[in-house]
């Protein structure tokens, strides 16, 4: 059998005569859980003020999100090999319906922050088996491209999307109706699986692997925790240190671990490829860069420029408009032309150059001369890297791992925001603090630090991008080097298709290291 049709490992594509209602029930589901990440930062003072709770105990509505779906990302990817994953797709989209409304009725701090753990760990169960669905369900490469340009274009367009509808509901309805709407989108997405998803088990189901399971639970979940611990106590406090030590040395024994048992939670054939390696950290960068934007950019024009929180949720209208034009011409037209290295590398250097243009933000800047063309050069850079980078990063997986895959993806983006957030906070932070106190006069000082601040922040994050630019040019195979690597895992009684897209040129499952070097 050639290692094209074991990619599929017999595993029938999920209703494959309603695949495109299929992407639109994935698109809903992976919407909920990205916007889901920055629709509550915008209710989050209208909460606090309803509840009662201090400022001290703010991050942890955040955070207790972050820290479930982070840590346990994995262990729902490789639920959603195991079972069903129609079953396993409903199941997270239910209990994220039911934890929001739990968290929407909160009648505490502590009512809430329960909502947001339970939020967090079935979007880990629900994210992995979305994007699996995705995998199984398109085999196609034309079509591929096109179903991972639209799943791109939410994946990083989300969360300027719940800029928008945080800064609505909050201003028009309530804080509550931020998480009551997540009712309405899971409610389209379960009533759209029950009548075109298919409940295919898999034809082979893989052990689940419980030791490397708590050590990359325990692993990630320290990491996430430090860094969000670090953005509230500082890198230097004892809790910091700690928490990124032991989860550094954690999730190095979970990667040594993984090289010796038989049915290992993420075999190391999947991250050992360099095109899917390379995407992986492509994901992972951009991560950090793209929080940095929302947080910052935010900022920036709530605090500095006097926005309300509708308009600046509208003022990144531009960016998603460029995503969603750059993401599916990025996966259906220039990846079949380019491979995944050259369009990933390019658009890491166009967003980082619309990271850079933000630098020169002062407080008496304009949107339409120094942040618009800087939003419209990110999203067109955006857009080239995550379509691209996540069809590579789960393509020629098998079915008894795409959902791990699958979920390593997510794992990258989430790791990213947590560093993104808190790292970029403490650059921007000690940036304001040096400001100020350089330049004692002047009523526009505090302003104007702040300003100082941001741009750091951007400078970083620019600086980020083009290190992901070098990495991934490194990393990356060739568009040539990955179709021969694909003809030569071909047998040769099978001529090898032509493919308009290189979803196929990654069926290279049973090539081992030294072959992708």
């Amino acid at each position: 059998m050639s290692s094209v049709s074991s990619a599929a490992g017999g595993h029938r594509p999920a209703a494959s005569d309603h695949r495109w209602l299929i992407l639109v029930i994935v698109a809903v589901a992976q919407l909920m859980v990205v916007l889901d990440a920055t629709v509550v930062n915008i209710a989050l003072p209208s909460a606090q003020h309803a509840l009662g709770f201090p400022n001290s105990d703010r991050q942890w509505v955040v955070t207790a999100y972050a820290l479930a779906f982070g840590s346990l990302l994995l262990l729902g990817g490789r639920i959603g090999d195991m079972f069903s994953r129609k079953r396993v797709f409903i199941t997270g989209l239910a209990g994220f319906a039911l934890a929001s409304a739990l968290g929407g009725a909160a009648v505490s701090f502590e009512m809430l922050v329960i909502a947001r753990t339970l939020q967090g760990a079935f979007g880990a169960i629900l994210a992995p088996a979305a994007l699996g669905t995705l995998v199984s369900t398109f085999r196609d490469p034309r079509e591929r491209g096109r179903a991972f340009g639209v799943f791109g274009s939410v994946a990083v367009g989300g969360g300027a999307v719940g800029l928008i509808l945080g800064g609505v509901l909050t201003e028009y309805f309530s804080w509550r109706w931020c998480l009551y709407v997540n009712l309405i989108f899971a409610a389209i997405a379960i009533a759209g699986a029950l009548a075109y998803m298919r409940g295919n088990r898999p034809d082979s189901r893989p052990r689940m692997d419980w030791a490397g399971t708590a050590l990359a639970s325990a692993g990630l979940f320290l990491i996430v925790f430090g860094f969000s611990h670090a953005e509230v106590a500082g890198w230097t406090a004892a809790l910091t240190i700690g928490s990124l030590a032991v989860g550094v040395l954690l999730l190095a024994a979970f990667a040594f671990a993984e090289r010796r048992v038989s049915h290992p939670l993420l075999p190391l054939r999947v991250i050992l490829n360099r095109a899917r390696g390379g995407s992986y950290v492509a994901v992972g960068l951009t991560g950090i860069a793209i929080f940095g934007v929302f947080l910052f950019l935010t900022y920036y024009l709530q605090v500095v420029k006097g926005y309300s929180p509708v308009a600046s949720g509208l003022a990144f209208l531009p960016m998603i408009a460029c995503i969603l034009v750059s993401s599916n011409t990025s996966s259906i037209v220039l990846l079949p032309r380019l491979g995944p290295r050259a369009l990933i590398a390019a658009g890491m250097l166009i967003g980082g150059g619309g990271m850079a243009y933000l630098t020169q933000l002062t407080v008496t800047s304009s949107y339409a001369g120094s942040v618009l063309p800087a939003l419209l050069a990110m999203g067109l850079g955006f857009g080239m890297i995550f379509s691209p980078a996540i069809n590579t990063a789960t393509s020629g997986v098998a079915r008894q791992d795409s959902g791990v895959a699958s979920a390593l993806v997510n794992t990258m983006q989430q790791v990213g925001g947590s560093i993104g957030t808190a790292a970029l906070s403490t650059v921007a932070l000690t940036a304001t603090v040096t400001y100020l106190a350089a330049h004692h006069a002047g009523n526009l000082a505090p302003a104007t630090a702040a300003v100082h601040g941001y741009a750091m922040a951007f400078t970083v994050s620019a600086a980020l991008l083009g290190l992901g630019a070098l990495v991934t040019a490194l990393l990356v195979p060739s568009k040539s080097r990955l179709e021969e690597l694909r003809n030569a895992t071909l047998p040769v009684d099978v001529a090898p298709a032509p493919s308009p897209a290189l979803a196929d040129a990654m069926s290279i499952q049973s090539a081992g290291p030294s072959q992708l070097r």
